[in-house]
């Protein structure tokens, strides 16, 4: 197996020998391809900042079951706060987390002394741009695999990629859109659809009445009798990460804007805050995991965010106009 260090920002968490040593190992490839997806995004990332680099923060879990490679860039010109993680954890599934997956159809029987071994790792990130008229991205790619008291191993994938803007431009979404579903139609011309819905669904905040943002791909629990066929559809999703992302930024990045916008940005960024602390799945079992590391888990939230009693826009607004966009979620691809 080569693996060239120069294009990682930092080692893996697995060390380089036991990785060359298994690059047959599903857990191998996707650390690999995870580890390569973080180098890419933060280079595209710093080509479009005028101002800042990320640091790189290298961290190992205290119970050494694991670690990561957390790269944050705050306070940029173009990009207030970005984020890019890489977190690879082993050791013992807890009930608390058991009780979750099994609420998602998934069977575990845990061996003789007790414990439940698994493996998950997995890139996350969020960017969050200075000008309100550039969307924040998300993004997550995942593998957990569980090995039984039988010897077997139950795996799955997870993952996607969605977009929150804070004004309308059906151009930059319909280029969003179509770049996700182009990745997905090379493997099966039902996930994007299926994947698309999921996202809009998932990305819902209840208590709000409305969506996140206008959504993109989703899915979680994907498997198959193959697992080279899955993980060759996550490569391909992770390969649409700067060409969905990007040409929006480079387009939108020197907007003029206001203080109205700046506030409209805030509050939206409330919004975003609420979904991850209350709803979000990956937050949620990060909270239940012993030893979790909340400054990753945290990673994904805005440096300022802005709540306002009963904030309501002026009906034929621009800040309206969105708003009733994320109420119904729409086929941007069919506009």
């Amino acid at each position: 197996m080569d693996i060239n260090i120069n294009d990682l920002m930092a080692l893996p968490v697995t060390p380089l020998d036991e990785m060359k040593e298994n690059p047959e190992l599903m857990r191998t490839k996707m650390e690999l391809l995870i580890m390569r997806t973080q180098y890419k995004v933060c280079q595209a990332i710093e080509k479009l900042e005028t101002s800042q680099k990320f640091k790189v923060d290298k961290w190992y879990k205290e119970n050494k079951t694991g670690g990561g490679v957390t790269c944050v860039l705050q306070d940029g010109e173009v990009f207030e706060k970005a984020g890019v993680n890489i977190s690879v954890v082993c050791g013992s599934l807890s009930d608390a987390a058991v009780k979750q997956m099994s609420s998602r159809g998934k069977v575990f029987h845990r061996h003789d002394d007790g414990t439940l071994p698994f493996v998950a790792m997995g890139v996350s990130s969020v960017v969050h741009p200075t000008n309100p008229y550039c969307p924040t991205v998300h993004f997550n790619y995942r593998y957990f695999e569980v090995s039984n008291v039988d010897g077997s191993k139950t795996w799955w994938f997870g993952g996607g990629t969605d977009l929150t803007p804070m004004y309308l431009d059906v151009d930059d979404f319909k280029l969003f859109h179509g770049t996700l579903k182009s990745a997905c139609d090379k493997h099966d011309a039902s996930y994007y659809p299926k994947f698309k819905k999921w996202c809009d669904e998932y990305f819902h905040i209840p208590i709000r009445g409305e969506c996140r943002g206008i959504g993109g791909l989703f899915f979680d629990d994907l498997e198959g009798p193959d697992p080279e066929v899955v993980f060759d559809f996550i490569k391909s999703c992770t390969e649409t990460i700067i060409p969905c992302y990007v040409p929006i930024i480079e387009k939108n990045k020197e907007r003029e804007f206001g203080q109205d916008e700046k506030n409209w940005q805030q509050v939206r960024r409330g919004r975003y805050v609420e979904f991850n602390l209350i709803y979000d799945r990956g937050t949620k079992f990060g909270f239940v995991t012993p030893g979790a590391r909340i400054e990753s888990i945290l990673m994904s939230l805005p440096l300022t965010a802005r709540w306002e009693y009963m904030h309501i826009p002026l009906e034929g607004s621009k800040e309206y106009e969105l708003q009733q966009v994320l109420k119904t979620p729409k086929d941007w691809l069919e506009i």
